[in-house]
């Protein structure tokens, strides 16, 4: 990413996007000319530097906007941000938060500690390069790209690796319909059978059905149901289906007034292939460029349930790709 060569701090922002792990990838200069000029002295200097999600490139790089507090807690804030069509939503995330595709993440850890103490309703700003939310300034110094690359358009996954995937994910020799996630109906006539069943009949149209009983299902920002759906949209785009973008525009479709802002921003990303670092590390260990062992546990460990919903989601598109494309 284009931050230390053009940057006037040195090698100080270049060894911090290493340590995090963050790719580094160039982008043109005109977004370090656009903060400089859009900031008084006395905030450029005191901004702090973050790793920012392409998927956000374009709020970031652009005109200063009005936004406001979606809701803050120790490792994030969100803000909702109005564009021409309609709301986006970006994070400032601490360095131990979920990588969400449309984040900027901080070089450091939460400890604790509030990013912001400001309630749901306050009022910030995004754009010019930065993110300013109450005493909060945080300064776009590296990008990460949140759609993996991967070998090729359809790769080629491990069957050791998927087998591994399932038997942590489900454990190992119980059934898959024994898999159930809090707040989800259970049982034969719930929303997580109906998708298993549909994948046993390799029936894309009847999986896209589910959608109608999954989004917005379950507690919290981000629903568990939410959370299968988007796992499968992008589980069927970046592994190739030739119906992906179809499936994931209706589902993202159904989700308008269904499910809360925040979730429904993740799921435009996921229909776009743009993912979570932990659910983009697993990918990578399925075809082989990463250890798959710690990658599972990480994204496993996302939230109360969001990892492992995500997990499920991506299990059922490994399954939909490989019975609905097989050459019969």
């Amino acid at each position: 990413m284009r931050t230390i060569d053009h940057d006037a701090s040195g090698g100080t922002e270049h060894d911090r996007a290493t340590r995090s792990g963050a790719p580094l990838i160039p982008l043109p200069r005109r977004s370090d000319q656009a903060t400089l000029r859009s900031a008084s002295p006395a905030r450029a200097t005191s901004a702090v530097p973050a790793s920012a999600s392409t998927g956000v490139a374009d709020l970031l790089r652009g005109p200063v906007r009005p936004a406001r507090v979606l809701m803050s807690v120790p490792a994030a804030v969100y803000l909702q941000v109005p564009t021409e069509r309609g709301t986006d939503i970006v994070g400032v995330l601490t360095s131990d938060a979920a990588r969400l595709p449309l984040g900027c993440i901080l070089f450091r850890p939460s400890n604790g500690r509030p990013l912001v103490t400001l309630p749901s309703g306050a009022p910030a700003q995004v754009g010019g390069g930065r993110i300013v939310v109450g005493d909060l300034v945080v300064r776009a110094a590296a990008w990460w790209d949140p759609r993996p690359r991967l070998p090729s358009l359809r790769p080629a996954l491990l069957p050791e690796g998927v087998r591994q995937l399932r038997n942590t994910l489900y454990g190992e020799g119980v059934p898959h319909s024994a898999f159930t996630l809090p707040g989800l109906p259970a049982g034969p006539g719930g929303p997580l059978a109906a998708l298993r069943g549909a994948v046993r009949r390799a029936d894309l149209d009847a999986a896209l059905r589910t959608a109608t009983r999954l989004i917005g299902l379950g507690p919290g920002l981000t629903p568990a149901g939410d959370d299968v759906m988007a796992g499968t949209m992008a589980g069927l785009v970046l592994l190739g289906h030739p119906a992906a973008d179809r499936f994931s525009a209706a589902v993202f479709s159904l989700a308008a007034g269904r499910t809360t802002e925040l979730s429904r921003a993740l799921l435009r990303h996921a229909a776009a292939g743009r993912v979570s670092g932990e659910y983009a590390a697993v990918l990578q260990g399925l075809v082989g460029e990463r250890p798959l062992g710690p990658a599972i546990e990480g994204l496993l460990a996302t939230g109360s349930t969001s990892g492992r919903a995500m997990a499920l989601g991506l299990c059922t598109a490994i399954d939909l790709v490989d019975r609905t494309t097989r050459v019969r």
